[in-house]
């Protein structure tokens, strides 16, 4: 049996034709650029996330850059970004010429509170540029601790901009991720739970006067045409894809419930498998497993003999952002974050989208404690 890492073409038939209809549509008005159908979908979005306002924009990354450069983030600012995440995260914050700050994840390899804790204890002591702001990720669909990141961020003073681009839809104590902080950034990426035509993202945000800074970021700064109030850049979401969006957003939450069945399938099958280390659930939170997560004490064995049986799978992500080339000149070593470089070895995303079927994902099961037993 073959099972794909991801399959994006399963999802075609239900979604097809209602885009096609939209797509013609754009054709024929030549209305590329924003427009009706990304103004939609920004409604709609920030609806369903429990925020007052959506900003559509070019991509995910795009969305965490102007969410910081609303909140005034700039040169000699330092921004707290978990170590355990795509460069993206951090990438952000150097791009307003700010610096990136590492944290260690914990066991639901988010940001660990503890760890924070301790570090924004440290920059509070010290002398010269203090910390200004703290990006939590929900990686892999999992919510960050927000409560407890939330009461850091006003004991210290910081702006906090959630990284919920894996997280569509995820709630932590009941509350949609992406609206405790001032901005929520979301990539739809096309792999993505909600992924568009190419490359796409949105802030939430319920705050008015950041919702019309970030608009004019996004559109050279501009208040109307010709007329720029700051500096900004060109990250404005193309009609296309705020059309492809706003019909698959429709789907999002029978997607989202059909991969939550799925992990509870894998931990199911999984769970008392030696040496196999399935996601933790955490009180409170409700992931929406962008990405089924394991550790394997052997995963480099494990991923070529699963590859062999026509088994996709991933590796997110086998090098934290300390020891990336990109961040060499901050000064960090290996064994300065030991949970995030112990997990790096030890990861492996198993195949996770909603239309997987039971019988693949029992495959993959046997499979797993097919190698198991064989070592």
């Amino acid at each position: 049996m073959k099972v794909p890492f991801l399959e994006l073409k399963a999802q075609q038939p239900q979604i097809l034709d209602e885009i096609e209809d939209r797509l013609r549509d754009i054709i024929a008005n030549t209305a590329f650029i924003l427009g009706k159908y990304v103004e939609a979908f920004e409604k709609d979005f920030a609806r369903a996330q429990g925020a007052r306002y959506g900003i559509g924009v070019s991509s995910g990354t795009d969305a965490l850059h102007v969410a910081l450069m609303a909140l005034g983030i700039g040169i000699g600012d330092r921004v707290v970004v978990p170590v355990n995440t795509f460069i993206a995260t951090a990438e952000a914050v150097s791009l307003t010429g700010a610096t990136p700050v590492f944290v260690d994840c914990d066991e639901f390899y988010n940001v660990d509170v503890g760890k924070l804790e301790d570090l924004l204890r440290r920059e509070a002591q010290g002398t010269g540029h203090k910390v200004k702001a703290v990006i939590p990720v929900h990686l892999y669909g999992q919510p960050a601790r927000m409560a407890a990141i939330m009461d850091l961020a006003d004991a210290y003073g910081l702006e906090v901009v959630e990284d919920a681009c894996q997280a569509h839809l995820a709630q932590y104590d009941g509350k949609p991720v992406g609206t405790f902080g001032k901005f929520g950034a979301f990539s739809f990426y096309p792999g993505k739970n909600l992924g568009a035509f190419g490359e796409a993202g949105a802030l939430v945000t319920s705050d008015e006067a950041l919702y019309e800074k970030a608009k004019m970021i996004r559109q050279h700064g501009e208040i109307e045409r010709y007329h720029h109030r700051v500096i900004g850049h060109n990250y404005r979401m193309e009609a296309i894809q705020g059309a492809v969006l706003g019909v698959k957003l429709k789907y999002l939450d029978e997607w989202t419930q059909k991969r939550q069945d799925h992990a509870r399938l894998y931990n199911e099958l999984l769970r008392h498998v030696p040496g196999i280390d399935t996601p933790k659930p955490m009180a409170g939170a409700a992931s929406v497993y962008h990405l089924y997560v394991i550790q394997a004490h052997d995963r480099d064995g494990l991923r070529a003999y699963l590859e062999e049986q026509q088994i996709g799978t991933g590796l997110h992500y086998p090098v934290p952002l300390h020891l990336q080339e990109a961040y060499a000149h901050l000064g960090y070593n290996e064994g300065d974050f030991p949970v995030a470089e112990r997990a790096a070895k030890r990861i492996l995303s198993l195949p996770m989208y909603p239309e997987l079927t039971e019988a693949q994902i029992r495959y993959v099961g046997e499979k797993i404690r097919n190698y198991v037993k064989s070592e």
